[in-house]
């Protein structure tokens, strides 16, 4: 962190505020997550209806995925394998932790292989309810509503870079709305 930066800051390159004021936006966040081409794991927080599944569903999309996007609330993970532009076949995971009773439950369904296969990414939503069990993430992803002094729903959106997304060279500067 340069000297003059503090973590506040939102020219930072470690973390950014947004605020979001409709869907559209979001969407611009989405596409803009997807051009970051992110490895390892994404922490997606944020209250029930906060807009962490839409988020994700536009990321995917942005990412290359065609067709509709479950919410892997009961199932835990959503498998997607997605052909990019240069023809690789990116691996991504989408997991939603809400119903997760015990942590433990994830090596029974596999989840270390997702998090150790080479170019994944896994998305995961309410991951607060394995942080012992999990390994740290490339990026938090906090997501707040507020109302705006119109009444309208906004989101506010802090992403932040955790030591192993520095250490990536990931900058989140650019991400504007």
């Amino acid at each position: 962190m340069h000297s003059d930066q503090t973590e506040t800051n939102t020219n930072d390159q470690y973390v950014q505020t947004l605020t979001l004021h409709s869907e559209a936006d979001t969407q611009a966040l989405a596409k803009q997550l997807a051009s970051l081409s992110l490895t390892g794991s994404v922490w997606l927080a944020g209250d029930l209806g906060a807009g962490k599944t839409t988020l994700t569903r536009y990321w995917l999309q942005a990412l290359g995925h065609k067709g509709a996007v479950k919410s892997p609330t009961y199932t835990l993970v959503e498998p997607y394998r997605i052909e990019q532009e240069n023809g690789i076949i990116k691996p991504v995971y989408h997991a939603d932790l809400y119903r997760l009773q015990d942590p433990e439950e994830l090596s029974f369904i596999g989840f270390d292989e997702y998090l150790d296969e080479p170019e994944a990414l896994v998305i995961i939503e309410w991951a607060s309810r394995a942080d012992s069990y999990l390994p740290p993430p490339t990026l938090f992803i906090d997501m707040t509503q507020s109302n705006d002094h119109e009444g309208k729903e906004d989101r506010l959106v802090e992403l932040r870079l955790s030591k192993a997304g520095q250490a990536q060279g990931f900058d989140l500067s650019a991400l504007t709305i």
